[in-house]
């Protein structure tokens, strides 16, 4: 993506308002997506800050790394909004903007009384992004969730192990899925508002529902049309093979990407074999035809498979470490990562945005901001003084 620190907003979103009052991850990566798409986003902050800014001990003080990562092309404001100076101060912003996220446990915005209604009052066309674990009602609504909640609670763990050894992914697979629900369902908001007359309306993400709709369709699918007993079959499908000198990942579906698998190990042989024709016969005898696979497979080196995977046209790929991925030539040509230069941090890695727009391109305009270093000059455009921007702090 384009890198063009204080240039002027190019994505398809660029003249819509945000107000992320959000933290750590599920609610920040939404606004973050909406700022490289050309949105203004101020991050409304407590005067103590993100939470995420303190998770990790590198860079400088308050701006850890995954705060970095998910809050470039943002404004940050610190207010408090326990105080009825922050509150007021909140709501002139409310009037000037599109779309609100949040991530609070249901009901915390309306206890703080700054909730949707409230807002509604003074910007009929607002659109509220509400994250939460388990929605705004039932009888988890009050209960926390962090990421491992609910990867445990919605059976992923035992899915990716099993009933004796379930494991979790180290990695924020829920917060991020919500993250990304939230985002398009706010964009899908934008444009039934232009059809509605201009009216908005709350969103509610429970993060259990969006990571189970996420997760579980292909796992669940032999059961869409009644239970039927578990099968070994994607315990045998999902898995790394060991090569000489490393691993690699291989599926084969088509009769034509078994013919290159073939090809590649320089067993044509087994395209004659009938038990092996069709997409059926392979997976009815997979028993046999995997052990073969694999001693194949461990005769060659990776790099070696790989290079003869690209001239067949075979759906496989080295298993990579994180540093082995982004020196990927394919990655390198994609920009998948770029730098930025902070001047106290100094260089830092960020990952690019996905998506490529041919007319309106995303671009990063902003570092990720220290602590309330917006707050005089948003709050000042507003036409609070001094002395009001204070109070509003929390000063």
């Amino acid at each position: 993506m384009q890198v063009d620190l204080g240039g002027d907003a190019k994505g398809p979103l660029a003249g819509v308002k945000v107000l992320d009052i959000s933290s750590i991850v599920s609610g920040p990566l939404c606004a973050q997506i909406l700022g490289d798409f050309g949105a203004d986003v101020v991050k409304v902050e407590p005067p103590v800050g993100d939470t995420a800014r303190y998770l990790g001990t590198e860079g400088p003080p308050a701006l850890s790394g995954i705060f970095a990562q998910f809050n470039r092309n943002k404004r940050s404001v610190t207010l408090d909004l326990k105080q009825e100076a922050g509150r007021e101060a909140f709501f002139a912003l409310v009037a000037e903007t599109d779309i609100v996220v949040e991530n609070y446990r249901a009901g915390v915005s309306d206890r703080l009384g700054i909730g949707f209604e409230f807002c509604r009052e003074k910007n009929p066309g607002l659109i509220w992004a509400a994250i939460s674990g388990f929605g705004p009602d039932g009888p988890y609504k009050d209960q926390p969730a962090y990421d491992m909640v609910i990867q445990g609670m919605s059976g992923f763990a035992k899915l990716l192990g099993d009933n004796e050894n379930p494991k979790l992914i180290s990695n924020l697979v829920a917060d991020k899925t919500s993250g990304l629900t939230a985002t398009y369902s706010v964009m899908a908001a934008l444009y039934a508002r232009e059809k509605n007359g201009g009216r908005g309306q709350r969103i509610d993400i429970p993060m259990i529902d969006a990571f189970a709709s996420f997760v579980h369709p292909d796992a669940f699918a032999p059961n869409t049309f009644g239970e039927v007993p578990p099968s070994a079959g994607l315990a045998l499908i999902y898995r790394t093979w060991a090569t000489a000198d490393g691993h690699v990942a291989l599926l084969v579906i088509e009769d034509h990407q078994f013919e290159g698998v073939c090809k590649v190990l320089e067993r044509e042989d087994l395209l004659e074999d009938e038990r092996y024709k069709g997409i059926a016969g392979r997976i009815g005898h997979a028993a046999e035809l995997f052990p073969l696979l694999g001693a194949e497979i461990a005769k060659f080196p990776t790099k070696v498979l790989v290079e003869r995977a690209h001239r067949y046209g075979t759906p496989l790929a080295a298993v990579n470490d994180l540093k082995s991925f982004l020196q990927d030539p394919q990655i390198v040509h994609n920009q998948t990562v770029f730098e930025l230069d902070d001047p106290e941090a100094g260089p830092m890695t960020l990952f690019s945005s996905a998506p490529r727009f041919s007319e309106t391109p995303s671009n990063v305009r902003r570092l990720p901001p220290r602590l309330g270093a917006d707050t005089d000059a948003v709050l000042g455009a507003l036409g609070l003084d001094a002395d009001a921007i204070a109070k509003a702090r929390g000063g």
